[in-house]
């Protein structure tokens, strides 16, 4: 079974759409939203394709009509990008977003998955990294072979007394300096992480055409374009 694994797309519909990969199963682990100006293509993709998902942090705030007050570089953009967010999606797109589960068990082919954005001990906000020690302290009560988040937008891939924790990066707004789309594949129990090119001038455009301010259009243009690598990078705020 050939399994895709993408997460934090934020409403990046050129990051999206630039990828291209053969699947059995499509695992969405969260943060569809914000960050960028088009979200409706964003969700009905994967309302479409994923097989199963679960609700980021942003996901929530947004289904919610959360409002944001700017401080730092990502919070200063979703501030500027939500209300455009609450112009575009309607009743039935926010009521999806909060509809989507915080965990999620499952089990594709031979082997045991459980989905969640963050950690499983706090799944949609604790900001945890490649520490194996304090994964380790997670997983205590988790009996699953594959453990698969998002939310650090930074690809990861542990391996721990059984259990392989995977971050397949973000798709919309990567943060290890890589400015392409990232996601992985899961092939017959192999993991490989991918990596793909997108028109991030045709990003930008849409966040202009959206109405965003210039200020806001050029911090996120910085992000996108150092792959989240810049200074006063406020990185807690997945």
């Amino acid at each position: 079974m050939r399994i895709l694994l993408i997460a934090d797309i934020h409403s990046n519909w050129p990051a999206l759409s630039a990828i291209n990969e053969r699947f059995d199963a499509c695992l969405f682990l969260g943060d569809v939203v914000d960050y960028a100006t088009d979200p409706v293509p964003c969700i009905d993709w994967v309302r479409k394709y994923a097989t199963a998902t679960v609700r980021g942090n942003h996901d929530h705030s947004v289904a919610q009509r959360v409002t944001v007050r700017p401080s730092g570089t990502f919070r200063s953009m979703a501030a500027a990008m939500r209300p455009h967010h609450f112009a575009v999606l309607n009743d039935e797109y926010l009521t999806w977003l909060a509809r989507m589960p915080v965990t999620r068990h499952l089990i594709l082919g031979e082997h045991r998955f459980l989905l969640v954005h963050a950690t499983p001990r706090d799944p949609m906000d604790e900001y945890l990294s490649d520490s194996a020690e304090q994964w380790a302290q997670r997983l205590e009560h988790v009996n699953v072979d594959f453990v698969c988040v998002g939310h650090t937008h930074i690809p990861m891939h542990l391996r721990l007394e059984g259990t392989q924790v995977i971050n397949p990066g973000s798709v919309g707004q990567p943060r290890d300096g890589d400015p392409r789309a990232s996601y992985a594949v899961i092939d017959r129990g192999q993991v490989e992480f991918r990596r793909v090119p997108y028109d991030i001038d045709r990003t930008i455009r849409h966040m202009r055409d959206s109405g965003i301010e210039e200020s806001v259009i050029g911090k996120a243009e910085a992000v996108l374009r150092a792959g989240g690598k810049f200074p006063h990078s406020d990185r807690t705020d997945g």
